[in-house]
């Protein structure tokens, strides 16, 4: 039992402490890939000694330690590095042995930075999308290769190769481990940003399999945002993709019914709603607010999602503030995705047939041919019109076109309770 217990502590503390031993390591070897196989050896160290010798007081201290070890062992083995050898076994000297809890700060006194060069390297433009996730989720979340592929419902041996051939790109790129300059932080900032917003998107809307949402992914991706947050804290929209994020999530109780099903917005009990995540959300825009310049993307996205948290009940949501920031949001960025959002929000304000007007000026955009939203959206505008046979067939097509069961149950519902009140069934 008390190595069970033991190892249950090593798991929980690879997933608090792993990104900050990685990135220690990386900035030492500068190689991602040689970094995570020496945070690797001290995980292993640790499950052989911990039921033993205990759980030390500073685990990401005794953690760094055994890894800096291991990487003194590798340096002195290669002829071709012993300056580095040298280098590297001067300030080992200085440590106390692992078990005597060696102070975190002395080992590494820039946690901060070395996260912020880590963030950076995993979400480098160049990298595909797909690799950029499985590795950030790799260094950062400290997920494991499995959990990973179980996430998004790929198989493992796709995401291990996802993630060796990302470590081997960027080996061979000679991606530096450091912060962009000033002239290429915003474009690099963005690509860490889309990635932490793609991981909470997949799970809060599942794009596959039987579950609506995985609420593991949304919290590994609030949990990034909050620590990118912390980092960089004068980059405003950082503070509006966390304050999106973190008022998203506050819906996640109400937004699956008994059974799993899927409960829309407007049918949401709100009074389950997270109260302390809408506060955190609420305080993150307020943050993002009192920074300089303007509001991008995210922020506007998350005084949408305030508008919404801000209402105790859906007639008193206030749909034409909503209506306008979308129309902001498409400005900056323009998207045929955007502009079906504001359709849905100008039906509300103004009516479905205002709504319904550019929705179909959108039906031949090719982007959305298959995108399920598009037929979804317009099934309910129908609705609302009572032009029920028109609506029921637009649910079908939308119910064929999404890869996720429990959306696909849901349409077809509607599909089915359209054609009865169009009295075609």
């Amino acid at each position: 039992m008390a190595t069970l217990e033991a190892n249950r502590t090593v798991e929980a503390v690879w997933r608090i402490e792993s990104a900050r031993v990685i990135a220690g390591l990386a900035r030492m070897v500068h190689d991602v890939g040689l970094a995570e196989e020496l945070a690797q050896d001290a995980l292993v160290a640790a499950l052989e000694q911990w039921p033993e010798s205990g759980v030390p007081d500073n685990p990401g201290a005794w953690l760094m330690a055994i890894a800096k070890r291991r990487a003194i062992d590798q340096f002195r083995r290669r002829e071709t590095l012993e300056r580095k050898v040298v280098e590297m076994g001067r300030d080992l000297e200085t440590q106390e042995p692992p078990n005597a809890e060696p102070d975190f700060d002395a080992i590494d006194s820039n946690i901060g930075d070395n996260l912020l060069r880590l963030v950076f390297v995993s979400c480098h433009p160049v990298l595909s999308t797909e690799a950029r996730v499985a590795l950030t989720l790799r260094l950062l979340g400290g997920l494991t290769t499995e959990e990973v592929a179980r996430a998004f419902l790929v198989p493992e041996p796709t995401i291990a190769q996802r993630i060796v051939r990302a470590k081997k790109t960027l080996a061979k790129k000679k991606v530096p481990f450091e912060v962009p300059n000033a002239a290429e932080l915003g474009e690099r900032l963005a690509s860490v940003c889309e990635v932490v917003y793609l991981v909470f998107n997949e799970g809060y809307s599942a794009t596959g399999g039987e579950d609506w949402m995985r609420p593991a992914l949304c919290e590994d991706a609030m949990r990034l945002g909050r620590m990118l947050a912390e980092l960089v804290p004068a980059e405003r929209e950082v503070h509006g993709l966390v304050a999106l994020m973190e008022i998203q999530a506050s819906r996640a109780r109400a937004r699956t019914g008994p059974d799993g099903q899927p409960v829309l917005l407007f049918d949401q009990d709100r009074s389950r709603w997270d109260q302390l995540l809408i506060r955190r959300g609420l305080a993150a825009l307020a943050r993002a607010e009192r920074l300089p310049g303007e509001p991008g993307p995210y922020e506007l996205q998350a005084e949408i999602a305030a508008c919404h948290a801000r209402a105790r009940t859906p007639e008193e949501t206030d749909w034409a503030r909503i209506a306008a920031r979308y129309a902001r949001l498409v400005q900056l960025l323009p998207s045929p995705v955007v502009e079906l959002n504001r359709a849905v929000a100008v039906s509300m304000a103004f009516g479905p047939d205002a709504g319904l007007r550019i929705v179909d000026e959108l039906t031949d955009e090719p982007s959305l041919r298959k995108y399920h939203l598009l037929p979804s959206v317009r099934g309910d505008l129908l609705a609302r019109l009572d032009r029920h046979a028109e609506a029921s067939e637009e649910f079908t097509r939308a119910a064929e076109l999404t890869r996720n069961e429990a959306e696909q149950r849901l349409l077809l519902d509607r599909a089915k309770e359209s054609a009865t009140r169009a009295g075609t069934v």
